[in-house]
């Protein structure tokens, strides 16, 4: 998150300007618990930030309202953008919002598992309460990005959390992946909520971060996707897993994954180039 001052043309105006970088997420395993009676489901989840893959948000006060969006394009009308939903519902209770401009670049894709919408969101509810000082804690700021999205709540503390429920109630935890190589790859393409629901069973069995359940439902119908989560695992990867409900795969490999399996991970990032979002080794997790 940076802020940044705006001085008007005259000089005598200045605009603070919040310029934040909705991350993206994965699933280490997920476990479709139930349906619910209001049609949601009850999963069981671990969700971990991937803060080097993000979109771009910068909210800045204005005499009116605007909101730009670049990069990739998203098929849906503006006031349908979750930023600008965040915008309107949390307007509506807090007076002191005023208007701002908006210019958002998306480069997460959308349709592979990766939460970018949802972070879009949770990052719009934390521009808001700094621009305003609106004073909201991370508990009252998951409260209101709760009806928005189930995966919203999670970007607002944006660690490593265990997550039940619909994936809205969250349990921080100490996960070390600090020099894990990860490599996330999808094809072109992607895979709606709806279409991964579709047909997906309750599963009885107690929570495995190794198993995500929609992985069942979708490689029938996406045989891509399976072939690259085996072509990661030929590769080295000591984890591979679709991520979420979507499409993306992403393979976790020990730091010395230049060693014998060095070639392969090389072969492979060749033959699926136009497909690699992200290659890169984790850090240390942000407060």
């Amino acid at each position: 998150m940076q802020i940044c001052l705006y001085m008007s043309e005259n000089c005598s105006i200045f605009a603070v300007a919040m310029i934040l970088y909705p991350n993206c997420k994965i699933n280490l395993g997920l476990r479709v618990v139930r349906k619910r009676a209001d049609g949601y489901h009850d999963l069981e989840t671990i969700f971990v930030p991937i803060y080097g893959l993000h979109d771009e948000l910068e909210v800045v006060p204005a005499p009116s309202f605007s909101f730009v969006q670049e990069g990739i394009t998203v098929d849906c009308s503006a006031e349908d953008n979750l930023i600008v939903k965040c915008y309107r519902q949390m307007k509506a209770k807090y007076p002191q919002i005023g208007n701002v401009s908006i210019r958002f670049q998306k480069n997460i894709p959308f349709g592979a598992g990766l939460g970018g919408g949802s972070s879009d969101a949770a990052h719009m509810a934390i521009a808001l309460n700094e621009l305003f000082q609106l004073g909201l804690t991370k508990e009252q700021l998951v409260n209101e990005v709760r009806p928005l999205g189930a995966d919203c709540p999670f970007f607002i503390y944006n660690t490593p959390c265990y997550a039940e429920g619909i994936g809205d109630i969250l349990t921080p935890i100490d996960l070390n992946l600090k020099g894990t190589r990860i490599v996330l790859i999808k094809p072109e393409e992607g895979v709606s909520t709806k279409e991964a629901y579709s047909g997906i069973k309750p599963n009885p069995n107690p929570f495995d971060r190794k198993t995500n359940d929609f992985e069942a439902t979708v490689f029938p119908h996406h045989p891509i996707i399976e072939d690259i989560k085996k072509r990661l695992l030929d590769a080295g990867a000591y984890y591979a897993s679709m991520s979420g409900s979507g499409s993306t795969v992403f393979g976790l490999f020990k730091h010395d994954s230049e060693g014998s399996s060095g070639t392969e991970l090389r072969a492979l990032k060749e033959q699926f180039a136009s497909m690699v979002l992200y290659d890169d080794t984790f850090g240390e997790w942000k407060a």
